[in-house]
């Protein structure tokens, strides 16, 4: 990998352990792009230590979704070529406030699906450009069948992962590819106090499985695997009984 990496939501658990991963198998150039890019250090210092030679911040907020192109072009034809752009923010919000709350409700589809198709079409136009390079999205099995139990961001990621799968058709002989990542829950920042669910994966077997995809060329991965047989089947379970499932 000789271009640049760069994080959308640089201090995602999973974003940045993705590029550790690349970064200790030779990725040398990175971009982390958030809020409050100043500070960064402990995301910087992590990159450096894994073998990153130049790390940029970029001040980044996917909600500002008239932002974007500005921001987006200035990573791409500033610090390119761009090998993979890892989109890596996003929110899980409150399930019982968003039932109250329109105004919450709103804002976690915002940032879980609004912005991304924002982000991700100014990005596909810009790697159609310089003819390369790869996006990754990170999706979520609770897309896959929408829940009771969170029902606002599974429809946020289910709205994601329909976008995501056919923008990877539409890239199809472009040179840009796109890696789509269905992970069930993650153990991790987002999820603290959580029970986990069956099936639970941690940042770090998520970012193992990316880099593993990334590698094979492959355009989708369920995080753990057996989460695609188990969803298939769940699709099948009768609604009243879907509707008590409690994640």
């Amino acid at each position: 990998m000789t271009g640049t990496v760069a994080v959308l939501g640089g201090r995602s658990e999973i974003g940045l352990a993705v590029a550790v991963r690349l970064a200790r198998q030779g990725a040398r150039e990175f971009v982390l792009a958030a809020r409050r890019s100043h500070d960064l250090d402990a995301e910087e210092a992590a990159l450096r230590e894994a073998g990153a030679t130049t790390v940029t911040r970029v001040e980044f907020d996917a909600d500002d979704v008239a932002a974007h192109e500005a921001v987006l072009t200035e990573i791409v034809t500033g610090h390119g070529p761009v090998d993979v752009v890892v989109t890596a923010f996003g929110v899980l919000g409150d399930q019982a406030r968003a039932e109250r709350d329109t105004a919450h409700a709103l804002a976690v589809v915002h940032t879980g699906y609004t912005a991304h198709v924002s982000v991700l079409t100014h990005l596909a136009n810009l790697l159609r450009a310089q003819g390369s390079g790869t996006l990754v999205v990170f999706s979520s099995v609770a897309g896959m069948r929408v829940r009771r139990a969170n029902y606002v961001y599974g429809s946020a990621k289910a709205g994601l992962d329909g976008f995501a799968s056919g923008l990877a058709d539409a890239l199809a002989g472009s040179g840009v590819r796109l890696l789509l990542v269905r992970p069930g829950f993650v153990i991790g920042r987002m999820t603290e106090g959580m029970t986990p669910a069956p099936f639970s994966s941690t940042p770090a077997q998520v970012a193992d499985a990316t880099v593993s995809a990334l590698r094979q060329g492959r355009a989708v991965v369920w995080v753990p695997p057996i989460l695609r047989p188990v969803f298939a089947l769940m699709r099948l379970l009768p609604r009243a009984v879907w509707r008590r499932l409690p994640r």
